[in-house]
This record gives structure tokens, sequence and C-alpha cells, in this order.
């Protein structure tokens, strides 16, 4: 019967993230993610969250849809996140239960940490059993599938390149990555056993395309250390508000902030629901070991003290790091202009924005009238102060070299990136390419 593909969602938008692999009678999925716009767009004025499951939210096409293999759903043997961030793992708690209580969920430590978070904050329970898997480790779920985590960069911690291996051949699937050799948190690809098994064969490569179309080199996140120590520690902000707003899982970046706050002498506080699960989710497993040095509030009455305590004792005397870099309008910094909270801006206090604004339309709106409202206050804004997670064209290049996989498809933008990955394939030499949309069938013998 051999191996077949079915792509669920991430290949018509670049959200949404999810492949099934059918290997003769059995499936594994790779990646559950949320599509994180039409997730935000519904729940955005949500107050009663028991509306939130698995049908609500696929009619709001926030999750993938399932349906494109109804089909296989009782040949599910293993749900394998690739790392922690929601567009791969955010629709398990929703979508898992459509799937065999037998079949494994399988991720790395801080993956299964921020899975097992997620399931307590929304009040929500898997029957599937939880298997923890370290890069540079193997599971064997059944006489013909073995799972292989293999260690790869990106802008969360313990994100895998997972490799499937079957009778028919090695499926490799490389969603987010970047080819980091300095990184600020973990260490380096593992480009040995890259290589090694680009040697041994892979029949299919799934990879990321997002940034198919830069034709350049991802920066290390060392870079994006330099540029916010360049921000923080020239600014002339004394006596003045600083707040640096981030992504809430991404670790080695709230290192970096934490270690520049440490040299300003400011205390440091963490504000947000979303920054506190992803650290607590680190520090559950030895990662990091970060509330020794900050202090960290999630809850409104909590909120209300500590911007009371700052607004008494100086802001210059603190530095907030806080939700709302895309400029969510539930998220602590809208709150903090919109004076909910007891804190006002004034001239001259600081923001910076140490991420992207992720190019969907709503994110561009709400961040723009965020920005907005800063500079009508005369508050100075730093934006961009970042390096993505996201390898670019020539990553890709590095990768195909390494691995030169018998066929490729692209994952994780629309098709127009997907021909792009096409286009350097076949510059390479390899002709292979298979361009998908959402719900598409590919068999390989």
């Amino acid at each position: 019967m051999g191996i077949e593909i079915c792509s669920i969602g991430g290949f018509t938008k670049t959200e949404g993230n999810s492949v099934a692999v059918k290997v003769d009678d059995e499936v594994v999925l790779l990646d559950m993610g949320l599509s994180m716009f039409d997730y935000v767009r519904f729940t955005e004025d949500m107050e009663d969250t028991s509306t939130k499951t698995y049908s609500t939210l696929l009619k709001a096409n926030a999750v993938p849809d399932y349906g494109h293999i109804d089909d296989w759903k009782t040949k599910v043997v293993a749900i394998v996140p690739s790392h922690g961030h929601l567009d791969h793992v955010g629709a398990i708690p929703y979508a898992a239960p459509l799937f065999p209580p037998s079949a494994v969920v399988l991720g790395t430590p801080y993956t299964i940490e921020v899975l097992k978070s997620i399931l307590w904050d929304e009040h929500l329970e898997i029957p599937h059993k939880f298997v923890v898997l370290n890069a540079g480790s193997s599971y064997k779920v059944s006489k013909k599938i073995t799972i292989e985590f293999v260690h790869v960069t990106h802008s969360i911690p313990q994100t895998a390149v997972v490799v499937i291996h079957t009778p028919y051949g090695k499926v490799m699937y490389a969603n987010d990555f970047k080819l980091d050799n300095t990184p600020v948190l973990g260490k380096k690809p593992d480009y040995a056993r890259l290589q090694e098994l680009g040697k041994e064969g892979i029949k299919l490569l799934i990879m990321n395309c997002l940034y198919a179309h830069e034709h350049k080199k991802c920066p290390s996140e060392s870079v994006a250390r330099e540029l916010l120590k360049d921000t923080m520690l020239s600014v002339s902000g004394e006596g003045k508000a600083m707040i640096v707003t981030t992504f809430s899982s991404h670790l080695a970046r709230l290192k970096s902030i934490i270690e520049l706050g440490n040299k300003l002498n400011r205390k440091i506080v963490f504000l947000g629901r979303s920054l506190d699960k992803y650290v607590r989710a680190g520090e559950k497993i030895g990662l990091v070991k970060f509330t020794d040095q900050v202090e960290m509030l999630r809850h409104r009455d909590q909120l209300d003290k500590i911007f009371k305590k700052i607004e008494k004792e100086g802001k210059g005397k603190y530095l907030i790091v806080c939700t709302g870099h895309q400029g969510e309008p539930r998220s602590i910094l809208s709150r903090m202009i919109k004076g909910d909270v007891d804190f006002s801006f004034e001239q001259g206090d600081v923001v910076i924005f140490s991420c992207q604004v992720i190019p969907v339309p709503v994110n561009i709106e709400n961040r723009q009238k965020m920005e907005k409202s800063l500079r009508a206050g005369g508050v100075r804004i730093f934006r961009d102060v970042h390096v993505s997670g996201h390898g670019a064209r020539e990553d890709h290049r590095e990768l195909l070299e390494m691995i030169r996989p018998e066929h490729i498809i692209p994952i994780h933008a629309e098709p127009a990136k997907g021909k792009m990955i096409a286009e350097l394939a076949l510059q390479l030499g390899m002709k292979n390419t298979h361009v998908m949309e959402d719900g598409e069938r590919l068999s390989l013998k």
C-alpha cells in the first residue's frame, strides 16, 4: 500500500498546520494547529468559553478540517506536534478527541508541558496518553512506524524535525525551523544527524516555505540580543517607563530582556497570562529559571497591585514585560493604553516592540491603532527589535542540499510560496516537488 499524504491544513493559507501520513493502515498526524487570525477573531469578544468547541472553531475556520480524512480517523496511531506554537499545537485540545484514545500524543518535553498548560487554562481534558521524547531519540509507535526527533532551532525551545521511519522509506517533517549557529538558548541544530539522514535517504521532505521569497539567511537570535542591547541600554529613559513586549513563547528573547533589565538596575515584572503559561512550562522541566529574577503576575487583582506600586515607587525603577505586541485588544499593553489599569503613559515613556507584526489584516489594524494612541501621548516607540524564527530561502537551500529528498512538499504558506520552493529545488536538481492545497492527497510508491 505504501505511503499516502493528506495535506489537511497550512497549504492554502499560512496557519492551521496539520498533515496526515498514512503508512498502510496506520496514520500519524503531524501538528494540529490553530489558524490564529480566525481564532482571535472568533474569541476576541467571547465571554462564554464553553462555546469554544471543535465544531464552533471549525465553522470559524480556526482549526484544521479533519473531514478531509474521515476515512482515516480510526487508523490514527499518533499525534505529533513538532513544537509548542499555537499554530502547530493549539488545536489538539479540541481536535484530538476526534481520534482513537489509543493514539499517543508525542512531543518534546517543553511541547508537552505547553500543551498541558493550554489544557489546564481551557479547563479541558483529552483521553490520549502523553509521550515525552527528547530530541536525538526515537519512539516505536508500531511494528511499521518509528518516530525520531532531530533538534533544530526556532523561536521556541525544543523544536524538532520529525522523521517517520517506515518500511517504504523515511518521511521528514521540517516545518518551523531556522539554522541558527549561535542560539541564545539551547544548542545549534543537529547537523550531523540531518546529514546522516540525508545519506541514508529521505523519501519525502515536508518543509516550511513561509519565507521562500526572502533571498537571505535568517539572522541568529544573538543578533536580536544585540539589537535589544543597543536599544535598551542606549535609550535615555531615566525616570521614564520602559515597556518591552514580545512573543510569550520566545524564552530565548525573554532571557536577553531579563539580562538587560538587570544591567539597567530596573525591577523586572512579567505581566499577562500567556507569559506566565510559557515561562512556567519552561521552569517545570528545568529549561529556564526566570522567577528568581522577575515577578510574574497574571490575575487582575495582582495587576492592580503592581501598577499602584509602580506609580508609587516610580516608573523609572521598573522594566515592564507584557503581552500585546500584535495590538491584541485584551492584552496587558492595550489595557494600559486604554486606562483599564492604574497606569498612565507620559511624554518620553518607552515602548519596545521586540517582534514583527504578523501580516494578517486584524494584527496590522490593531497595531496601527495601538501605535497611534501611544504616539498621541508622546511615547517613544521602537519597532521591529527582532529577528525571525523562520528560515529564509538560503536556509531552505542548505536543508535541501543536506537532505536531497526524493520528493518535497512545501507547507506553512499559500501555493505561491510553495512554487518558490519548487523553483529552488529544481535549481538543485530535485524535480519532484508537489505544491498542494488543503485537503489534497498524494500517494508515494
